[in-house]
């Protein structure tokens, strides 16, 4: 987990130049991880740490691409010349709705695979009786990675479009602030020299 949290960070890097906005992105990781132990301990499962494990790694990758979209697009509103905080407002209005029916197609689609939902084909075309039943075999080895993603993804999706937009916001305010103390810093030092 550590060596793909590397590796995003440095490919976040790489597109942003920042990395104050590599931060603000990769905190959605953690987001995701404490959705993920919020639903293991509200609905009392088990954490199987293999496949646990593996569904937060991929839940790393799922998150950070929300991230990437939100930042992404304020970036994008600011090189048109609109102002910082407007910028971030028409963000999360603009990109609200990809983030939800993104998250949502992967929470429903992980839904069967979580429930083990068994569907016979062959029953199904042969004889029109599909024998479908919840549970079996597949459950206890796809079942722990799948309601990591659902409950980490469901948990993080509703921050990003918080915490996202205000932690860049508190980035600009606080790179704001630092320049205008080196300005004065630099005013103080000729008006010294004067």
């Amino acid at each position: 987990m550590i060596i793909a949290l590397g590796m995003i960070f440095f490919i976040l890097i790489t597109q942003f130049g920042s990395i104050s906005k590599t931060v603000i992105i990769l905190s959605e990781v953690i987001f995701s991880i404490i959705g993920v132990l919020l639903g293991v301990i509200f609905f009392h499962m088990d954490i199987v740490i293999m496949m646990t494990g593996l569904g937060i790694v991929a839940l790393g990758g799922i998150v950070v691409r929300n991230g990437i979209l939100i930042v992404e697009f304020i970036d994008e509103m600011k090189k048109r010349g609109m102002k910082t905080r407007e910028a971030i407002v028409k963000a999360g209005k603009t990109r609200i709705t990809p983030v939800i029916l993104t998250a949502s197609a992967t929470i429903l689609g992980l839904v069967p695979l979580a429930v083990g939902l068994n569907i016979n084909f062959e029953t199904l075309f042969s004889e029109l009786n599909p024998h479908m039943y919840f549970g079996g075999d597949n459950v206890a080895f796809w079942g722990p990675l799948s309601w990591a993603i659902i409950f980490g993804l469901s948990f993080a999706t509703f921050l990003t479009l918080l915490f996202v937009p205000a932690l860049y916001y508190m980035d600009y305010v606080i790179r704001i602030k630092h320049r205008r103390k080196k300005n004065l810093k630099k005013i103080a030092a000729l008006a010294a020299k004067a």
